[in-house]
């Protein structure tokens, strides 16, 4: 079983040194440890802000290939539940508290799977703790 719902804004963080924290590094070890689950839209949000940075230059293309190989190698699960199985869940999350649906998605992820969130972002915190899940760091 995994231990948590893994956002990309807590991956990302992994990524570039003006974004550690000790907490945010525990994370890493957590999920080394006990694994992770994500949502199917996280290795596309990871990719992209990646690529992203490599573009801005602050990042080469061989630290971006490098990143998403150490992703790979690490103990994180995608979720495969189909999207018609789960639509009406996140729309009403994103609704309700004012998501985008790609965050609404992780919400809901970790709302099915009765798992804590590990996320940075401030608006998808607010919701988590609103409908009662576990937060991390």
């Amino acid at each position: 079983m995994s231990a948590f719902v893994l956002d990309a804004s807590i991956a990302v963080a992994w990524c570039f040194e003006d974004e550690a924290a000790p907490e945010v590094d525990a994370l890493l070890d957590g999920l080394k440890a006990r694994g992770a689950v994500v949502p199917a839209l996280w290795p596309l949000e990871v990719a992209n802000v990646l690529v992203q940075a490599e573009r801005r230059r602050r990042i080469t293309m061989a630290t971006v290939d490098g990143r998403l190989a150490a992703f790979a190698a690490l103990p994180i699960t995608v979720d495969t539940t189909s999207w018609l199985r789960t639509s009406a869940a996140i729309l009403a999350l994103a609704r309700l508290h004012g998501l985008t649906t790609y965050d609404a998605a992780y919400l809901e992820l970790a709302t099915r799977q009765r798992l804590p969130l590990a996320t940075k972002d401030k608006a998808l915190r607010r919701a988590a703790a609103a409908v009662g899940v576990g937060l991390l760091p």
